[in-house]
């Protein structure tokens, strides 16, 4: 059979069923890592053939999944950096970030887990973690932070708290559209008082032109 698509419709097709591919698979590994490439394929509403044309392998896949995760995650955080913020305003900035991005951020967790090893996970977040870390040195010794864990410690916990919060808001047992409520836990948990914690993160989002969620 003669193709009658010109390279510029092939191109295109292409973009978009990797895309697609892409996509689908992002919200089945998040919802379960185990599942199988076929399914993810079906899902995608593409053939194997073209699918393994796309990813040749589960690694392959998982490679592009982590990759793009980790980029989107990155420029999230990066985009939020505001030179000399104050420990608190710099706090709020990354969990806003982070929930900005949450489904990259859940999934790139979630594949490094089950399929690339925590190691690999701890250096893909490697440049984030050290930010929150200095973050929390520096509120530590400014008494604005708990001093009861060491700041490596308090951030790790602070991330952690920070996921779980972002897998409750994504189950839709609870929802959060702008991540106050997260931010405002996150700093509560490093020791900010309540009420400062929540003006804090309101502040955060109405600087960035997001509407708050609740009433001021």
């Amino acid at each position: 059979m003669t193709d009658t698509l010109g390279p510029t419709t092939r191109r295109s097709d292409a973009r978009s069923n990797r895309g697609r591919i892409l996509a689908t698979a992002r919200q089945k590994l998040r919802d379960d890592p185990d599942a199988s490439l076929d399914s993810i394929a079906v899902a995608a509403g593409v053939a194997r053939r073209t699918f393994y044309g796309h990813f040749s392998s589960r690694q392959a896949l998982i490679a592009d999944l982590t990759l793009e995760a980790a980029q989107t995650v990155h420029q999230a955080f990066a985009a939020s950096r505001i030179p000399d913020a104050d420990p608190l305003e710099a706090m709020a900035r990354m969990v806003l970030a982070a929930w900005a991005v949450g489904d990259q951020y859940r999934i790139l967790v979630s594949l490094g887990r089950h399929h690339l090893g925590q190691e690999t996970i701890r250096t893909t977040l490697a440049a984030a973690r050290e930010e929150a870390i200095a973050t929390i040195r520096r509120g530590q010794r400014e008494g604005v932070f708990a001093h009861h864990l060491p700041a490596q410690v308090l951030a790790q916990a602070l991330e952690a708290l920070t996921l779980a919060l972002a897998e409750e808001h994504s189950g839709s047992t609870w929802t959060d559209p702008t991540g106050e409520a997260a931010a405002t836990a996150v700093l509560v948990a490093a020791g900010v008082a309540p009420h400062v914690a929540a003006i804090c993160a309101r502040s955060v989002l109405h600087e960035s032109g997001q509407q708050p969620s609740g009433p001021a």
